[in-house]
């Protein structure tokens, strides 16, 4: 009968340029991983703040503090759930409701979400594979690992997690080379390649 907590964490990935993904498949992105936390966030508000101390988790990811080719599809539909969130947290906080909220940023994982994800249009499925052989070297954090951290920021009323030195980094990164960052990524891909 009463609700305090909400975890909205919904991921698929894409891997396509962004001139040949089709919009059938960005808008696919953008209905599980923003729109689902649109929509159990605005289910479930009501109930959170009739709590009197609720909390709502909403899980962006690395790929909401930096973009990545070939990604654009993620990309935006995690930047979209940071924005959301932290329009929600805002608007929470000025109206004086006792409604947590924290923005998640994971790193490194160990999910399935990179093997599992749909290639578009023109993408070298063998060129992918080897990325996802990559990645899954930097997939190193034990979901369970991160569910600890996650607890832990909501007991501490945390507005946002950065979960891993694969996600503290890239955000140290950003904030420091906001315009030329992805050039120290690309040649980093490239000296790993």
């Amino acid at each position: 009968g009463k609700v305090n907590v909400v975890f909205n964490n919904a991921g698929i990935a894409h891997h396509g340029e962004i001139e040949r993904t089709e919009f059938k498949d960005i808008e696919r992105v953008m209905d599980v991983d923003f729109w689902g936390v649109v929509n159990g966030t605005k289910a479930f508000l009501p109930h959170i703040i009739a709590s009197g101390d609720g909390h709502i988790v909403n899980t962006s990811s690395l790929f909401g503090l930096l973009s990545e080719p070939g990604q654009a599809a993620y990309n935006s539909a995690k930047f979209a759930v940071r924005g959301f969130t932290e329009s929600l947290r805002s608007e929470l906080e000025a109206e004086g409701r006792p409604v947590g909220v924290t923005s998640v940023h994971p790193g490194g994982i160990r999910t399935r979400i990179a093997e599992s994800a749909r290639l578009g249009s023109g993408v070298d499925p063998e060129e992918v594979a080897a990325g996802r052989e990559q990645m899954a070297k930097l997939l190193r954090i034990p979901p369970e690992k991160a569910a600890a951290q996650i607890v832990a920021a909501i007991e501490a009323r945390r507005p946002r997690l950065l979960i891993g030195l694969s996600a503290r980094l890239p955000d140290l990164l950003v904030r420091l080379r906001p315009g030329t960052y992805w050039r120290l990524i690309a040649r980093g891909v490239a000296a790993r390649g």
